[in-house]
């Protein structure tokens, strides 16, 4: 049986007749850093607002740590810390009276406050008023107040929105630290294929409020494979040789297309070529990039 820690089934929100979000199955491991990856609109915000119960879907089951959320939803958030868009703070008040308020609102033992900002990195910040922050730092200080109650479950919405390089930095390497470090288990949101490459094992991307795929990132980069371009002196008379051997190859130029990108049917039809006098002058793999293979899947669609 698999260790789902959130597990959604045909998951979805409809508004005055349109769906934000249609037919979700999530399915996010223990230990996880799950990226939820989409463009702005995509449904992104409304299904983190389900798995926390602020909104009610319009039908569809969530599952988190093996419970259904609509009948044991107080026992499951306390055991969820989140941070969902950009977080607000009393500005005159320094960083642990801030959190020293949070902290008597759910309970949470006094020393915890010291343990989070540590974690978070603004130890040393502790006592400056928070409207001095900068954002990469009042992110972080959401993250600190997410952490309060010794959660199992982090849920992320957009944590690097709006940072500069460092600030992004700085949040990207504290996620990782997560379940390595502390056994949390993470989902975060983002636009950004980018920070998700880097942070995440497991990527869901939707597009209009559907799951268009769901996997490993690996298995990602596996999508993203292309073709591999070979340079040829006499293209249409190695075109003809290539498809009479059963290859499947079309010319552009001078070049040739193949879809095969495997070393060793590669290798043959190199040799091939070369013992019917064909000079090679090139060959190069054309590999989309991660980018590309994105715009493809939230532009058409891919079955994960």
């Amino acid at each position: 049986m698999n260790d789902w820690i959130i597990e959604t089934k045909a998951l979805s929100k409809r508004y005055k007749g349109r769906y934000a979000v249609s037919n979700l199955n999530l399915k996010i491991a223990k230990g996880d850093i799950y990226g939820f990856l989409g463009p702005n609109g995509a449904g992104k915000t409304t299904t983190i607002r389900m798995l926390l119960g602020l909104i009610k879907p319009s039908s569809g089951s969530v599952h988190i740590f093996g419970q259904p959320l609509s009948k044991e939803r107080i026992s499951i958030l306390s055991r969820i810390g989140s941070l969902v868009e950009y977080p607000s703070y009393y500005g005159h008040l320094s960083a642990i009276d801030n959190l020293e308020a949070i902290r008597k609102i759910i309970g949470a033992p006094a020393a915890r406050i010291a343990e989070v900002l540590d974690i978070v990195g603004l130890a040393k910040e502790a006592r400056r008023p928070v409207k001095g922050f900068s954002l990469g730092m009042k992110q972080r200080l959401g993250i600190a107040s997410a952490l309060l109650g010794n959660p199992e479950l982090l849920l992320l919405d957009e944590p690097t929105n709006g940072l500069d390089p460092s600030g992004i930095l700085e949040i990207r390497e504290l996620i990782k630290e997560m379940p390595k470090q502390h056994g949390i288990t993470v989902l975060i949101s983002s636009h950004l294929l980018s920070e998700v490459e880097l942070t995440a094992g497991t990527v869901g991307i939707i597009r209009q409020g559907e799951l268009v795929f769901q996997d490993t990132i690996h298995n990602l980069h596996q999508q993203a494979q292309g073709s591999m371009s070979l340079v040829v002196s006499n293209p249409e008379a190695a075109l003809a040789m290539m498809r009479q051997n059963g290859v499947t190859a079309m010319q552009k130029g001078a070049a040739l297309l193949l879809e095969q990108t495997d070393d060793h049917a590669v290798a043959r039809i190199v040799k091939n070529l070369v013992e019917r006098d064909h000079a090679i002058y090139r060959v190069e793999e054309k590999r989309k990039s991660l980018e590309e293979l994105f715009l493809q899947i939230v532009g058409e669609g891919v079955q994960p």
